[in-house]
């Protein structure tokens, strides 16, 4: 049986050869490739993969969103996160979000085949390094609130900007974010936003 794969990265060089990677294993065929997080889930209704390679960090959705609206859409199709961000915080993110595996992106390739049909078949694949780290980190200490604003402040948008993206006042974002700062320890807002990115705790 061959798997059908799909891979979604806004990096083209990446995205190629890890398609080319994959490519030469005789049980593994990658169908269709996206750029966008907002891509995923109507690219998988058209090729219908077994499997989804999935970055974290891409425009128009962040690879977790889309991880979650995927699981949503077509509960049988299996994710797995392949990202250069090997933080502790995109872990425990991504497999809330429904992810089956989380892998970074230096995986050597017979390692990376090995996942895909390790989660092809149902199983749990984790970094076995980024899931000591993520033990040692322990859990967000952002509510989902506080971790929406921030996220949304991470390019330096004004409060004004971030009220109208995140549906909220202006006073709330500024409780959310100064709430942020406290917890994060960073004396400023894009402060807050470096530490939350450094764990993993917002896409940055």
């Amino acid at each position: 049986m061959t798997l059908r794969l799909l891979l979604a990265d806004d990096q083209a060089l990446v995205r190629g050869a890890i398609a080319a990677l994959l490519n030469m294993e005789h049980d593994l065929d990658v169908v269709a490739q996206v750029s966008r997080g907002d891509q995923v889930v109507e690219a998988c209704r058209v090729h219908r993969p077994d499997v989804v390679l999935m970055d974290v960090d891409m425009p128009g959705m962040d690879g977790l969103a889309a991880t979650a609206a995927l699981r949503q859409a077509w509960p049988d199709i299996k994710v797995l996160v392949v990202t250069t961000f090997g933080r502790p915080g995109f872990l425990k993110r991504a497999m809330t979000s429904g992810a089956h595996g989380f892998v970074v992106k230096d995986t050597p390739a017979e390692e990376l085949a090995d996942a895909v049909r390790r989660v092809a078949g149902g199983l749990r694949v984790v970094d076995p390094a980024l899931a000591a780290d993520s033990l040692a980190f322990g859990e967000s200490p952002l509510t989902p609130r506080e971790t929406e604003v921030l996220q949304a402040a991470a390019d330096g948008s004004t409060v004004a900007v971030i009220a109208r993206r995140v549906h909220l006042s202006e006073g709330t974002v500024r409780n959310h974010l100064s709430a942020a700062m406290g917890k994060t320890g960073g004396g400023t807002r894009a402060e807050a936003v470096r530490v939350a990115s450094g764990h993993g705790w917002i896409v940055g």
